[in-house]
């Protein structure tokens, strides 16, 4: 059984924990990388993120033929 490091509760359903999609957009390199975090639905601590990949031109529109 797995328990929240912070507040303890048992994390065995999927109601246990929330998942959110954060889109992020890196002007630099012409990419957008997307964001994943997991928290516990209890408390509301991070457990775990990553990066789940990129799209070419970060979903930008036309540069203007640049």
């Amino acid at each position: 059984m797995v328990h929240c490091p912070d507040c303890g509760s048992s994390l065995d359903a999927i109601d246990d924990v929330t998942f959110e999609d954060v889109d992020s957009s890196i002007g630099f390199v012409r990419a957008a990388k997307r964001f994943y975090n997991v928290s516990c639905a209890e408390c509301g601590v991070t457990l775990g993120s990553g990066v789940a990949g990129a799209r070419g031109n970060g979903g930008a529109a036309d540069a203007g033929g640049a």
